[in-house]
């Protein structure tokens, strides 16, 4: 025990040294919110994916879908690096840093505004991320409580109450290049602790080859008749594990949190460096826990899923390791979803500030009153989530995949499709963008409150999710052939910026000078 308190200890205190040594980084809202958009490879993309993976994925989402698909969960992880990480960067990463430094816009509301010379969707998209952002973040804590409990026999409350303060303390101090540096501490760690823990969990089950023989012989009629089906190619449920994979992976592409972090970066070779880590990170880290996942059931005499639910699954498979590979496996959950907590406050504070109170709700915000109204709303958005979170732990209302899902599905079903063609497509409308944000936000919230009337297969917040990112690529095309264009001489002037000439050296281009 004190050895683990020790572990964290130190956690603790190299976050909030950090977080004070990057004071100077933070003295205005572009390098608080940005970083001065100055940001390395490494560090970008370790803050993407450690912004990416949180205590939802390994405690959440890797228990529930290891259980119910087997080791065919691991495309799940798969899906996150090929799609999610990759794809990402490549699709979206050189095209956002030109277009948001052209437009001098510093969140994704902000760029809806002046994209489409619109004050109102700034303000609605604005809106959108604050409230959809608050069940994600909640969502974190619960992540942590079952783990905590295992682990140290500390309340949940006060594990909430831990986390919530120390990770407002380095963010406030230190903004963006606080939390950049931190992920990239944090996610060593949880490179080192899925790899290691993999590793001792295989070995408690005789290996991986008996692992994998372990889990040909679980049988569950309820699931599937086929022998073997829980360690077969594409599992039990081939339909629904695709929903998951389009919801985690492409998901991404419209989360501000995510997006976010390509305003920040330095240059285009820094890209393509990022590009590549960030994808390593995603097959280790993602990969690593839906791997792990799988191998749920080898521990179902342990279990009771109708009494403990799906979070339950994770600790117990850790439940048995030795002393300090459970405070390695808790630092690795911290580190995961401190990461995670930092980046949604910096992303949602930001948001509300500069693209709801500034000259909106309050006049003449200078920079100093901007960056004390981030602070302040950090503060706000940590304490809403935190309660949200002990009073859904308190009344068990519902698990962690699904408190994500609606999250995920609300804020990409409304911002993925018309980010995606403001960036590539001239003729994307304004209309089409309100289309893309009532539908993607109304279905989740409708999905909430009258679940019952969806169609079977779209009950799930999951699928529902990945349904409405799907939908929304046709929805702005389709909506955009048919309303009002966007001024040609503005839009002439906002696709510029993909025109100016930038000279590189021949390492980077064998194109004429």
């Amino acid at each position: 025990m004190i050895a683990k308190i020790l572990m964290l200890v130190v956690f603790f205190g190299v976050m909030i040294g950090i977080g004070l040594y990057c004071r100077k980084h933070a003295t205005d809202v572009n390098g608080f919110v940005l970083g001065g958009r100055s940001v390395g490879p490494w560090l970008t993309a370790f803050a993407y994916g450690t912004s990416y993976f949180s205590a939802v994925v390994f405690i959440g989402y890797a228990g529930q879908f290891g259980w119910k698909y087997g080791i065919a969960a691991t495309w799940i992880g798969l899906g996150n690096a090929a799609v999610g990480s990759l794809l990402a960067w490549v699709v979206l990463g050189r095209r956002t840093r030109v277009m948001s430094q052209h437009l001098d816009s510093a969140t994704m509301p902000e760029f809806f505004g002046k994209r489409f010379n619109s004050p109102a969707l700034k303000i609605c998209a604005s809106v959108i991320v604050f409230i959809f952002l608050i069940p994600y973040t909640a969502s974190l804590y619960n992540g942590l409580s079952r783990l905590f409990g295992m682990a140290f026999s500390i309340d949940f409350e006060v594990c909430i109450i831990l986390m919530a303060v120390l990770t407002g303390i380095y963010v406030i101090a230190g903004g963006y290049m606080a939390t950049a540096i931190n992920d990239f501490i944090q996610g060593c760690v949880m490179i080192v602790g899925i790899v290691a823990v993999i590793a001792a969990v295989l070995k408690m089950n005789g290996g991986f080859m008996g692992a994998l023989e372990g889990l040909a012989r679980v049988e569950d009629a309820s699931v599937s008749a086929m022998p073997g089906v829980f360690n077969s190619f594409l599992g039990p449920d081939p339909l629904n594990l695709a929903g998951v994979i389009i919801l985690t992976s492409l998901g991404t592409w419209g989360l501000p949190q995510m997006v976010q972090k390509f305003y920040a970066i330095k240059n285009e070779n820094q890209i393509r460096k990022g590009a590549i880590i960030s994808t390593a990170f995603a097959l280790v880290v993602s990969g690593g826990c839906y791997f792990l996942g799988g191998f749920g059931r080898l521990f179902s005499d342990k279990i009771d899923i109708a009494k403990d639910g799906y979070d339950a699954i994770i600790p117990t498979m850790l439940s048995d390791l030795p002393d300090l590979l459970i405070g390695l496996v808790v630092i690795l959950v911290l580190s995961a979803s401190m990461s995670t907590l930092s980046s949604l406050v910096i992303a949602s504070s930001s948001t509300l500030t500069i693209d709801v109170l500034k000259n909106h709700v309050i006049k003449d915000m200078n920079g100093k009153k901007q960056l004390l109204w981030i602070r302040i709303l950090i503060v706000v958005f940590i304490a809403i989530s935190a309660v949200i979170a002990i009073v859904q732990y308190r009344n068990n209302v519902t698990f962690i995949a699904q408190l994500m899902g609606v999250s995920w599905g609300a804020l990409a079903g409304a911002f993925l499709a018309p980010f995606l063609y403001s960036l590539y497509w001239k003729k994307t409308t304004r209309l089409s963008v309100w289309a893309s944000f009532i539908f993607g936000a109304g279905i989740m919230v409708l999905n909430m409150v009258a679940r019952s009337a969806f169609p079977t297969f779209l009950q799930s917040p999951i699928n529902c999710g990945a349904f409405a990112m799907l939908a929304g690529l046709v929805i702005v095309p389709v909506v955009s052939m048919i309303s009002p264009k966007q001024d040609e001489a503005s839009i002439k002037e906002i696709f510029s910026c993909y025109e100016r000439t930038t000279q590189v050296r021949k390492s980077q281009s064998l194109g004429n000078d």
